[in-house]
């Protein structure tokens, strides 16, 4: 994964993460830089305009439908992974420059297609999170029980459905996501753990921005970090809502914490996600002591 032209490079950035763990704040934060680098105002609703800046290729079910001549919901995973490279490379054709785009997808190969088109990419930011903490949010974000979560979480190339909004995405079990995105990764691939981003969120979004190449004032930074802080995104959502909530939950931006675990699972629940996960939770520091 490498720019064609280092010094005008123009492609993907994939804003990448296993579910629920900090992709959207990631994205917000680039958002907001971006707009205030630009001299833009803020809107009123501005966390609904995340897509704008930085659109998830799950959500480009107009493109998914051209490629596969099928509407999204119909099709199956075979149709969507075919035209997963297809769907990048016209996003990336669309794009003036560099252009972040979400996924949850693990990197890899699937009915012998690449999941993320490396031909038309030039980095990536990958954001790890406690898989303790991670099936806490996703758990309360699918609706199903912690238990079940545990499972899911622990699945290989689990995947999510598709609908008439979203294509499917294959995620695969927490550890083949992290584990495909961090091994050896390159220089343009960016790894970033959810709780550095809180203990340090000046000089992880300064990091962030300079990977980026967003030549950004510490001025700049600091209000761009103010503006995606966990506070002030609840004040947003309780106020106008956020788009990217599904209608069954009360909440997109929960809890905002690291730990929450300790106070929500069993012994056994964190025995099961340690035995699936002891080596790549080793790897970032997120085995229980």
């Amino acid at each position: 994964m490498i720019a064609a032209d280092a010094n005008a490079p123009k492609g993907i950035v994939w804003i990448a993460s296993y579910p629920k763990s900090g992709n959207t704040w990631i994205r917000i934060f680039l958002h907001h830089i971006i707009r205030i680098k630009r001299g833009l105002p803020a809107g009123e609703n501005e966390i609904d305009r995340i897509a704008d800046s930085s659109p998830s290729i799950a959500g480009q079910v107009d493109a998914f439908t051209k490629f596969m001549r099928k509407p999204v919901a119909q099709a199956n995973m075979h149709d969507v992974v075919l035209a997963r490279p297809k769907v990048a490379e016209e996003m990336a054709h669309r794009a003036n420059g560099v252009l972040p785009v979400k996924t949850h997808s693990v990197m890899g190969r699937v009915f012998d297609t690449p999941l993320i088109n490396l031909g038309v990419s030039v980095g990536a930011i990958y954001i790890v999170r406690n898989p303790l903490d991670v099936v806490i949010s996703l758990s309360d974000y699918m609706a199903k029980p912690i238990d079940a979560t545990i499972t899911s979480l622990g699945a290989h190339l689990n995947a999510s459905p598709s609908t008439d909004l979203v294509a499917a995405e294959i995620w695969g079990s927490w550890s083949e996501n992290v584990r495909s995105w961090t091994t050896n990764p390159p220089p343009v691939i960016k790894v970033v753990r959810y709780e550095d981003l809180l203990e340090d969120p000046i000089g992880s979004f300064t990091a962030i921005a300079e990977h980026m190449r967003i030549g950004a004032a510490p001025a700049e930074i600091a209000e761009a970090v103010t503006l995606s802080s966990f506070d002030e995104l609840t004040k947003k959502e309780e106020k106008s809502g956020f788009v990217d909530r599904p209608d069954w939950i009360d909440r997109f931006f929960r809890v905002g914490r690291a730990g929450q675990w300790k106070e929500h699972l069993t012994p056994e629940q964190i025995d099961r996600i340690v035995a699936d996960h002891r080596e790549q939770m080793a790897r970032f520091g997120y085995l229980p002591a």
